[in-house]
């Protein structure tokens, strides 16, 4: 019963530090493409391969949506994905922001306050 006890006074304790630690700013590991948006910038970690990753360049294409892509197949596109502990793409970076997935409606919610009208 009192390990119990000292259990539940650890998940408590680690839970305030985490919402203490959720109120900083994260801290960036150097290969992280959040070190290349700034405030506004996108950077969209794509594959030639993957048909989403070309349906969203395509959508950003027709809005003219200024972005950079990294191809996840080089070492710099590799070690972005990493940073951000992707497993799969599209990834896209808007400003500080990470959307995982072709999500149409995330994705609209991030470019709209910047002036782009996508989707």
């Amino acid at each position: 019963m009192r390990l119990l006890a000292v259990l539940l006074l650890l998940l408590a304790a680690a839970g305030g530090l985490h919402h203490w630690a959720g109120n900083r700013a994260p801290e960036l590991l150097p290969d992280d493409p959040r070190h290349l948006t700034g405030d506004k910038g996108i950077v969209m970690l794509a594959a030639e391969w993957c048909g989403y990753c070309r349906k969203q360049q395509g959508d950003f294409e027709r809005a003219s949506v200024r972005y950079r892509v990294l191809d996840i197949d080089t070492p710099d596109g590799e070690r972005a994905m990493r940073a951000l502990g992707a497993r799969g793409v599209p990834v896209t970076v808007i400003g500080q922001d990470v959307v995982r997935g072709y999500d149409t409606a995330s994705l609209d919610a991030r470019l709209a306050p910047l002036g782009y009208r996508v989707y």
